[in-house]
């Protein structure tokens, strides 16, 4: 008898064992658990008030059929602050972009990746799946001591790779606030292979139109998650006075 209840004993912690295994598993693969608890629906999109771990949040899917009360999961997503909806015009404090949510944790896999260089992410609007893209300026920013081009970075990128390298250009855009990080797009009116933007990421400020000097780390190949991946792109930018 005691062989029976030592044997039961031994499958419950076993049983108990994968259960914990599976869940922590779960866990690190970074998968969401949400009960939704608002819907609204616009033309292309999936607005989601949610509800994790007794946390309010609010996420933007591509359009799905949601309810209200179902428990979704979701892997991954981009946190926006202070986001503006033009067809709702409506401001959300936080609002979190996700690729997709379903109703089985196992059918949650990575989509395929947008390079955001031909998105303008402070401006991205729901109502419409169209991308701005970037456009060559003509301008003219001649390089000063100790600076590169945009040219000869793109050319010789793996040489720059995990450098700090200087580069001087005009301010085309400038996308404060998102993932903690200001963003900035510089242009000298040199190019490599159609390359003739440049991607900084920093503390600074600036306006478009301004002439900097900045250094930066260059990092190649970067994934900053939801589509976020830069061929190039510097970071650690500073402002050379």
């Amino acid at each position: 008898m005691k062989f029976y209840i030592s044997l039961i004993i031994s499958i419950v912690l076993l049983s108990a064992c994968k259960t914990e295994k599976k869940e922590s598993d779960k866990n690190k693969s970074g998968i969401h658990k949400v009960i939704a608890k608002e819907i609204i629906q616009v033309k292309d999109y999936t607005y989601m008030k949610v509800m994790e771990d007794g946390i309010e949040k609010w996420l933007a899917v591509p359009s799905i059929e949601a309810e209200e009360g179902k428990t979704y999961y979701f892997k991954n997503g981009m946190e926006m602050p202070n986001f503006e909806s033009r067809e709702l015009k409506r401001t959300f404090p936080t609002i979190y972009f996700v690729e997709g949510v379903s109703t089985n944790p196992d059918a949650i896999i990575t989509q395929n990746k947008v390079d955001t260089n031909t998105v303008d992410v402070n401006t991205i609007d729901l109502s419409s799946k169209s991308k701005p893209k970037l456009e060559k300026k003509e301008i003219e920013v001649k390089p000063i001591e100790g600076s590169i081009t945009i040219e000869q970075l793109y050319k010789n990128a793996k040489q720059y790779e995990g450098k700090t390298v200087k580069v001087r250009g005009e301010v085309t855009k400038f996308n404060p606030a998102i993932m903690n990080k200001n963003w900035i797009h510089i242009q000298d009116g040199t190019e490599n292979n159609g390359k003739f933007d440049l991607t900084l990421v920093t503390n600074e400020e600036a306006k478009i139109g301004d002439i900097i000097v900045i250094e930066g780390i260059v990092s190649l190949n970067k994934d900053f998650g939801y589509g976020y991946f830069y061929e190039l792109i510097v970071e650690n930018a500073e402002l050379v006075k």
